[in-house]
């Protein structure tokens, strides 16, 4: 049987990052490939090295410290970050930890061919080699299944040589939205495909298979907010009256939803998300992966715009692109399109 290796992002505390990598592992072994993630957590020394020579924004490290500060006062938090690895140790299969380049490069030498996506893994405000399978031996078939560049406007000069250089042996590239795609388009001269988000290539009866428990009780309206704004608030206690949910649940990420005062589904793994989506009664969140599985569930889903529009790191395009694809095909065209995609492009460069 070929070997398939994946690399994503699996350790940012994130479910929706989580349940993306699960989705893909899956579709990938259901085409007939053993298929492993390359369990990629970088060291200190490879972090500080990739954020100088890619010349990263080093807000990013402060940010990153600011939430381990925030989540190490939360028993939730330390909870949550364990039921992420123990979801993948039961639901996945991963390598050896990978803590840089070379050690990535000893793990990929059993796999036939390399995937990379889906997730922002190759957003330039935090640009990473590693994400475009640079350590991969030379010839090895490389796919990218539908990377995020988050970003619709074009980054730094050297950024985009970068990015030129690392996508030109690809065999196969996809990107999730149609403005990453006109955005890599116009850096590499490369024209992409268009495909969905991992998530989306299961179906609701698969997801449920992974769903958990969450308290029983009265209907609720469910929050998950990745981002911190007052006006979040103000939308869920308007919600409140609209739909007359008396009992709110919150998935608390940030110090604003620890302290929001409303009842915590504190460290809940990604089959308790799963599940409190799929029960909700209405949805708010500005997560995009939310929105995902909202729609996926038939759940209510009110989206938040995160970013404002003028803001050169704004991610909203991701948000807008997915509305506007399921409003035009719908989930279960989505599904067989990133499904059959997957399928000629592995097996093709299998067998090549």
């Amino acid at each position: 049987m070929p070997r398939a290796g994946i690399i994503t992002f699996l350790h940012n505390d994130n479910y929706g990052s989580s349940l993306q990598a699960y989705a893909l592992q899956k579709t990938v072994r259901d085409l007939g490939f053993d298929c492993i993630h390359l369990d990629y957590q970088p060291d200190q020394k490879e972090k500080i090295r990739n954020l100088l020579l890619n010349r990263n924004n080093p807000k990013l490290v402060l940010e990153g410290i600011r939430k381990k500060q925030v989540r190490s006062g939360q028993t939730g938090a330390f909870q949550k970050s364990k039921a992420i690895p123990a979801f993948y140790q039961k639901y996945m299969q991963l390598s050896p930890r990978c803590r840089n380049a070379q050690e990535l490069k000893e793990q990929s030498r059993t796999c036939d061919i390399l995937l990379c996506g889906s997730d922002q893994v190759w957003n330039p405000v935090w640009l990473n080699e590693a994400y475009f399978l640079t350590f991969a031996e030379e010839k090895k078939p490389k796919i990218a299944y539908a990377p995020s560049l988050g970003v619709s406007r074009m980054p730094k000069a050297s950024k985009v040589r970068k990015i030129q250089r690392w996508t030109a042996d690809f065999r196969a590239i996809s990107i999730r939205e149609e403005e990453g795609a006109a955005l890599l388009e116009s850096m590499t001269g490369r024209k992409a495909d268009v495909m969905p988000d991992p998530v989306c290539l299961l179906t609701a009866e698969e997801w449920n298979e992974l769903a958990g428990e969450i308290p029983t009780g009265e209907p609720y309206l469910l929050c998950y907010f990745i981002g911190e704004n007052p006006a979040y608030w103000e939308r869920v206690r308007a919600l409140q009256q609209e739909t007359g949910l008396k009992r709110v649940l919150v998935l608390p990420v940030n110090a604003d939803s620890f302290s929001s005062g409303y009842e915590l589904l504190d460290g809940a793994g990604p089959s308790e998300f799963l599940a409190a989506v799929r029960d909700a009664s209405c949805f708010c969140t500005d997560s995009f992966h939310g929105l995902a599985f909202g729609t996926i569930f038939g759940t209510r889903t009110e989206i938040i715009r995160r970013y404002r529009e003028e803001d050169p790191e704004s991610k909203n395009s991701r948000v807008d692109h997915f509305l506007r694809l399921i409003k035009d095909k719908g989930m279960a065209e989505l599904r067989t399109l990133g499904r059959e995609w997957l399928r000629e492009k592995c097996t093709m460069n299998h067998e090549q």
